[in-house]
């Protein structure tokens, strides 16, 4: 059998977002023992010209929204960008994955060969579906979803390899 657009789509971001809220969970512990506040992490950046911790979870979840949202052929919802908080983090990704798993896998698979339009400052790009989720979306998904693993590592929160790939079973 062979893998399905909607299979590589909604059940792994939904995956790695449910690890993200688990991250941010720990992240609120790790400040809580050490005794500082968690607006700490917001704006945590791994060199000055980097965006903060808060745009890697705003732009990890606008990937799987905007993803889906294309692939699928549906409008996605808009977030504004005004989280100031974990908790505020933490609804933002909830409200993602609670989008794109309203999303049906028929309004998705089929889409490998479906132009996919995709603005940029620079002007419109148009990908395939299939190379748009496997060469665009996901890797930029992760890019953010990572920076935001090594984000908190880098401030302390006990965060391993487990915590990353999550139960393997």
């Amino acid at each position: 059998m062979s893998i399905s657009m909607y299979s590589a789509s909604v059940p792994v971001f939904t995956r790695m977002l449910g690890h993200l809220l688990q991250w941010l969970d720990k992240a609120e512990a790790h400040a809580q023992a050490k005794k500082f506040d968690t607006s700490v992490y917001l704006a945590a950046r791994l060199a000055p010209d980097m965006l903060p911790f808060t745009k890697q979870i705003q732009i990890a979840c606008d990937a799987a929204k905007f993803g889906v949202a294309r692939l699928a052929g549906v409008e996605s919802p808009k977030f504004d960008d005004n989280e100031t908080s974990l908790a505020d983090l933490r609804e933002r990704i909830r409200k993602t994955v609670d989008f794109i798993s309203s999303v049906p896998a028929a309004a998705i698979d089929g889409s490998e060969e479906k132009d996919i339009v995709v603005p940029r400052r620079d002007g419109n790009i148009v990908l395939k579906g299939e190379f748009y989720l496997k060469h665009y979306v996901q890797p930029n998904f992760y890019f953010h979803v990572t920076t935001a693993y090594g984000l908190l590592r880098h401030n302390g929160v006990g965060l391993g390899k487990g915590d990353f790939l999550g139960a393997l079973s």
